[in-house]
C-alpha cells in the first residue's frame, strides 16, 4: 500500500522533530515547515495527504494558512495544534475547515490515533473518488461520521456502523442539513411520505441512532435535541 505523506507545520523545532520521529516510526512519509508561508508553499508543490498545523506561528499563523488551503480547494484532513485551551481558537480553526484540534501538551499516542483515524477516512474517500463513486453530492461527512448514499454505508471514526433502513434515512436527512432543526412531525412526513399521526416512533429511532454513532449517547456530540422544537445534527 502506498505510504501517506504528512506535513508538519510548527515553529517549535523540538515539537516538529519529535512528531516527525513518531510518524516515521509508523511508516509515514514526513515533510516539515517552520511557519504557514513555508507550509502553504509545500502544499502547492508537494503531495500532502494530511497536515498537522500549529495555530501560533510567525509570518503566517495556522488559522490563516488553513483558510488559504481550503480557498485553494485542497480537501485533505488538517489537525490543528495549539498551546491555548480557549474555545475561540478551536472554533476559528474548525470554522476555517480544520478537521480536528489538539491542545498542547499532547501525548504522541493521542496524536497518532487522530492521524490514523483521519487518514483511514481520507484514503477511503480518495479510493471511492478514483472509481468515480461516490459522487460528492452523495457522500456526506460530519466530524467523524461518513455516510455514503450510493452504497448505504455509515462509518464512525473509521469503523462501520449498521443502521436499519429507516435509521439510515433519518440520519441522511439530518446530515444533509447540519445545524437545521427538524421537528418530529417533519422527520416523520419526510421519511414516511405521509401525514404524521404518531411521532413517538421518531424518538425511538433517534435514540437507537445515537446508541450507534455516539461515544456517549447520554451526552451526544452529533445528534442533539432542541427541547420543545426537534432534532438536529450539530455542525462540526
Amino acid at each position: 500500500m502506498e505510504k501517506n505523506h504528512i506535513l508538519i507545520v510548527e515553529d517549535d523545532p523540538d515539537i516538529r522533530d519529535g512528531v516527525e520521529i513518531y510518524l516515521k516510526n509508523q511508516g509515514y512519509l514526513v515533510r516539515k515547515a517552520n511557519d504557514g508561508v513555508e507550509g502553504l508553499s509545500l502544499i502547492m508543490s508537494e503531495e500532502v495527504d494530511l497536515a498537522i498545523v500549529d495555530v501560533m506561528m510567525p509570518r503566517m499563523d495556522g488559522i490563516t494558512m488553513m483558510m488559504k488551503v481550503r480557498e485553494k480547494g485542497y480537501d485533505f484532513p488538517v489537525i490543528m495544534l495549539s498551546a491555548k485551551s480557549e474555545e475561540l481558537d478551536k472554533i476559528m480553526g474548525l470554522n476555517m475547515g480544520a478537521d480536528d484540534y489538539i491542545t498542547k501538551p499532547f501525548t504522541p499516542l493521542e496524536l497518532l490515533a487522530r492521524v490514523n483515524s483521519h487518514l483511514r477516512r481520507y484514503n477511503r474517500y480518495k479510493e471511492a473518488l478514483s472509481k468515480n463513486e461516490p459522487r460528492k453530492d452523495t457522500y456526506h461527512v460530519l466530524g467523524g461520521i461518513e455516510l455514503n448514499e450510493e452504497t448505504v454505508e455509515v462509518f464512525v471514526d473509521g469503523a462501520p456502523v449498521r443502521l436499519t433502513p429507516l435509521e439510515f434515512k433519518i440520519l441522511l436527512l439530518l446530515m444533509k442539513n447540519p445545524g437545521r432543526v427538524f421537528s418530529a412531525e417533519e422527520i416523520y412526513e419526510r421519511i414516511w411520505n405521509e401525514k404524521a399521526v404518531n411521532t413517538d416512533t421518531i424518538m425511538v429511532h433517534i435514540r437507537k441512532i445515537r446508541e450507534k454513532i455516539e461515544i456517549d449517547p447520554k451526552n451526544p456530540k452529533y445528534l442533539k435535541v432542541v427541547w420543545g422544537v426537534g432534532y438536529k445534527m450539530e455542525k462540526q
